[in-house]
């Protein structure tokens, strides 16, 4: 499979028209799979809670557009924020196993985003 714009298009697309703002396109075969390897296509505007996962790490690599990425502590706090734009060198974040986060969508953007697998869907003690 190539990963090129076209693609890029056909998911981002699929966020606009989403009510969530944001379309995953799974590269792994089920949800099952030991790596969890997917383009998350992101429009200003979507909300993803505060959130860890606390038996894997995570890594984003943007691949266009501009987000912001923000690691909180257990208060809420905001500890730490990468602003990742591949134009200006800034291409993505490694975010540990239990790290609370979050993003903020500036500009269209779409990442490659991977994960150990299978999923499992965030549990109510893991949003804040």
């Amino acid at each position: 499979m190539l990963i090129d714009n076209n693609l890029l298009n056909m998911v981002t697309a699929q966020a606009r028209e989403s009510a969530r703002l944001r379309m995953n396109y799974n590269l792994h075969h089920s949800l099952d799979a030991k790596a969890q390897r997917l383009l998350n296509a992101l429009e200003p505007g979507t909300v993803l809670p505060i959130h860890r996962h606390r038996h894997t790490a995570e890594t984003y690599v943007l691949l266009r557009g501009r987000i912001d990425v923000m690691f909180y502590n257990d208060c809420r706090e905001e500890v730490c924020r990468y602003a990742l734009d591949p134009l200006q060198g800034n291409y993505g974040v490694h975010i540990p196993a239990g790290q609370w986060h979050t993003l903020e969508v500036k500009e269209s953007a779409v990442i490659l985003e991977v994960k150990d697998g299978p999923y499992a869907p965030l549990a109510p003690e893991d949003m804040l």
